[in-house]
């Protein structure tokens, strides 16, 4: 049997676990999805640990994407980003990748986006800024990113093709022209707020938000009402998980069933 899981702390809350063991029963899969909780500086030890017991893969979260960069061989993505989310213990050594990236991707592919030549607007340099930058850029498109700080904005433009950085209060003007938003943020989760004003969105564009509770966030129901196409942050968590079950497993994944179990917990 094939050990598989997640690396955080805290991770009571995730909902990684029915997803991946959703995909394990899709497709007769001997394998098991468990969750581990180290210590704030404990993921060194932890991908040690893992490595040594035998687990074939991890998903990592907060706090332990950056710090796990220096403990696996990062692939270039991972490396361009500066955070792993998915360890693969399959090799001589443990290897790091980046599947949020194709998690912004593909949900916005998938929502019939045309990333290549493409006008993009990320709010938001943190990680999930990070991921949601290089993955626009590296798909052929121009980023345009604003954050509170413009100058973690700028900051992460110098190291993204094709991109620029903005203060917060440049949004409804760098939205004007442009085809895809996403909010790479945590606005919108824990109260019914939006990091972009109403008037600004515009119905030509494709709204990602990353927040995916509540799935119904302000910023999406005011993209509906603009008659914007709206993607809900959990098609992100899917494609990303979607993304890492299929590099460790070498089949393709049954989105369909991930998605199902997925959804029945949101």
């Amino acid at each position: 049997m094939d050990v598989f899981g997640l690396v955080g702390n805290p991770v009571s809350h995730s909902l990684s676990p029915p997803m991946h063991e959703a995909a394990y029963d899709a497709l007769d899969i001997d394998a098991r999805y468990v969750t581990f909780e180290p210590a704030k500086d404990g993921i060194a030890d932890a991908v040690r640990g893992a490595d040594a017991l035998g687990v074939t893969g991890l998903n990592v979260t907060i706090p332990f994407k950056q710090d796990v960069v220096d403990v696996v061989d990062a692939d270039d993505l991972a490396a361009r980003i500066g955070a792993v989310n998915t360890i693969d213990f399959t090799g001589d050594r443990p290897t790091g990748h980046n599947t949020d990236a194709a998690g912004v991707r593909r949900s916005l592919v998938e929502h019939g986006a045309d990333l290549d030549g493409a006008t993009a607007v990320v709010v938001g340099a943190g990680g999930a800024g990070r991921a949601t930058a290089f993955a626009l850029s590296d798909a052929g498109s121009s980023v345009r990113i604003a954050n509170r700080t413009a100058s973690s904005a700028r900051d992460l433009a110098e190291s993204v093709p094709n991109a620029s950085g903005h203060e917060l209060d440049a949004v409804p003007d760098l939205l004007a022209d442009a085809d895809v938003l996403v909010n790479a943020t945590s606005v919108g989760m824990e109260e019914d707020a939006s990091p972009v004003a109403a008037s600004a969105i515009h119905g030509d564009l494709t709204v990602l938000d990353a927040v995916y509770s509540p799935l119904e966030t302000r910023l999406l129901r005011d993209a509906e009402d603009a008659g914007a196409t709206t993607v809900d942050g959990a098609w992100m968590l899917l494609y990303q998980g979607a993304a890492a079950f299929e590099r460790w497993t070498g089949h393709e994944a049954p989105v369909d069933a991930m998605n199902a179990a997925l959804r029945s917990r949101l």
